[in-house]
């Protein structure tokens, strides 16, 4: 079987995202792509450009999450992002951005073919009754905790060799470290902790000297020295593996890797299904104005991310008995002061669901605060580092 006995006229094709993408499969959809010419395309979170993946071949492209490896895709406006939480991804997959077709990257195990190094929005699909045409990776890791796919939901397609991208940060700086000393003293010891990948999210899970779970969106691979210095409880929850081939190896075999629906459901994560351990959100930002709203698409000359997960574990943390919605951000960035008298971009978070503001000088605790107090709050943490706007 191949792509051309799956794809008809004007269908959307929608391509599994995070690290495994399956790339094996680019340079046919290309083809069929061009055959077609009028195919859409619908892409999530690609954490690395794709160059075998020609999106100017289709007549329309969308994404339900910019990803780094979107930038340039996006900016010069061959892809079209929509402002999407995750959480709401699910649906709108079953709704207005339903795919006809899924391609993905599978592995395959005892029991039958499972996803691989991400789950994401894929089970959501599935569960939409879009039928998935898979590559099967021989050197994927195994860590979807759900069920083996029906066999007949899955085509397959071939087998790979490709292993998941890995994705490398730079190390954290000394204001990175400082910036997380201050804001691993807030996270009380069993708590469910959402912490992303990248410098902030490695120098987070350093700082750490309580042991916690982690119940995040993006695994990164500083999970596996959290686990060696026993401050890891339980397995983790993701949504994406996001590291290299320690991390892949480390997750092979654990049930770690849910769906969004799962992964991003704020009922769950504040603790209203039962969870009963506080939940703390740890995330960043590009930019914070005098009123506590959030912005990280990006800047007014150019959009660096997406929606993501940000506003659904800044709720869930808000929401949370004895848990904690933490914004942390260096105070300056290329010279300029990260806390803004407006934003650059539409608001990602409102200020109600941001509890504390962690700078590398201290932090502003909000809660309880009316507007004029949480704006007085910040303009002297950014005051007291000598940060004018």
């Amino acid at each position: 079987m191949t792509l051309d006995g799956l794809v008809r006229p004007g269908m959307r094709v929608a391509v599994a995202d995070g690290t495994g993408t399956p790339r094996a499969l680019f340079a046919e959809l290309n083809r069929v792509a061009q055959t077609h010419g009028d195919l859409r395309l619908l892409l999530g979170w690609m954490p690395h450009p794709e160059p075998g993946l020609d999106v100017s071949l289709f007549a329309d492209a969308r994404t339900v999450m910019s990803g780094w490896g979107l930038r340039s895709a996006v900016a010069d406006g061959l892809v079209e992002p929509v402002p999407a939480r995750l959480s709401a991804v699910p649906a709108l997959l079953a709704g207005p951005l339903r795919p006809d077709l899924v391609l993905a990257t599978v592995v395959r195990v005892e029991d039958g073919l499972r996803f691989s190094s991400e789950v994401s929005w894929l089970r959501a699909a599935v569960g939409a009754g879009v039928p998935v045409a898979a590559v099967v990776s021989r050197g994927g890791p195994h860590a979807d905790a759900g069920p083996p796919l029906a066999a007949d939901a899955v085509t397959v397609l071939g087998e790979t060799d490709d292993a998941p991208r890995e994705v490398t940060f730079s190390s954290p700086s000394p204001e990175h470290e400082r910036i997380c000393a201050h804001a691993a003293e807030l996270v009380p010891e069993g708590a469910r902790l959402q912490v992303g990948p990248g410098q902030l999210g490695a120098a987070m899970l350093r700082a750490l000297k309580v042991p916690v779970r982690i119940d995040s969106g993006l695994l990164p691979e500083q999970v596996v020295d959290l686990d060696e210095r026993g401050l890891l409880i339980g397995e983790p929850m993701a949504a994406y593996l996001v590291g290299g081939a320690r991390l892949y190896r480390w997750a092979d075999g654990r049930p770690i890797l849910h769906g969004l629906e799962v992964t991003h459901d704020l009922g769950r994560l504040s603790g209203g299904s039962g969870a009963g351990e506080p939940f703390v959100a740890f995330n960043t930002a590009i930019e914070v104005d005098v009123d506590g709203q959030v912005n990280v698409e990006g800047t007014s000359s150019a959009i660096v991310g997406g929606i993501g997960g940000h506003p659904d574990y800044t709720a869930a943390a808000a929401r949370s008995v004895g848990g904690l919605s933490i914004v942390a951000v260096p105070s300056t960035h290329r010279g300029r002061s990260t806390l803004v008298r407006t934003l650059s971009r539409p608001v990602t978070t409102p200020s109600h669901d941001v509890d504390v503001v962690v700078t590398e000088r201290g932090h502003a605790d909000l809660r309880g605060l009316t507007r004029r107090e949480r704006s007085a709050a910040l303009l002297s943490l950014w005051a007291a580092q000598n940060r004018p706007l």
